[in-house]
């Protein structure tokens, strides 16, 4: 009798250990499966986060050639001087296969016709910087961002210019992503 006893112990023992390792192998791939979920989660949020900044970069982008072209049709005289001066200035500075500009440095007190443009060597624009202290994006000051942004012109006629901005950004070892938003400003004076 006690020889069948030991016998019955020692396989539940071996039973036991079995349940066990398939207890954690299963525990063990449901948390590399939420681990999995919780990565991409994280992922797709920087992704979205990046997007966002990216967007309103480019909407920056097309709002500052918007307020050169008025700046240069209202203090020119005639009016049609100054939006063949706004066209002239993007043209000087290749935005027709990219520029960006820099308006930090420049005073209240000048006018956005002294604004300081720069043409995209080799279709490449510089990449912006980010201040943590004033939480702007620039060229001058702050550390280098994931951001380029790349402004581009093309005269559709006479009396519209299409103006580009396209933001990419570097995230990951593919592609880097882009967005790219379009507006056309028209000469309102006449």
């Amino acid at each position: 009798m006690k020889l069948f006893f030991k016998k019955v112990n020692k396989l539940s023992k071996g039973f036991t250990l079995v349940e066990t390792l398939v207890a954690l192998s299963i525990f063990s791939v449901s948390l590399i499966g939420l681990m999995s979920v919780l990565a991409r989660g994280i992922s797709n949020t920087n992704y979205i986060k990046e997007k966002d900044t990216a967007i309103y970069l480019a909407q920056e982008g097309i709002e500052y050639m918007r307020n050169m072209r008025d700046t240069y049709v209202l203090y020119t005289t005639p009016a049609l001087d100054g939006w063949n001066a706004f066209n002239t200035k993007l043209a000087t500075y290749s935005c027709g296969t990219g520029c960006y500009f820099d308006p930090e440095g420049i005073p209240v007190t000048e006018t956005m016709t002294s604004l300081p443009m720069y043409s995209c060597s080799s279709g490449n624009c510089v990449v912006m910087k980010y201040s943590s202290t004033t939480g702007k994006y620039g060229y001058t000051a702050g550390a280098n961002s994931v951001f380029t942004r790349k402004i581009t012109m093309q005269v559709v006629n006479v009396n519209e210019t299409k103006i580009s901005s396209t933001v990419s950004w570097v995230q990951g070892s593919g592609t880097p992503p882009s967005v790219t938003l379009s507006e056309n400003l028209y000469n309102w004076v006449e």
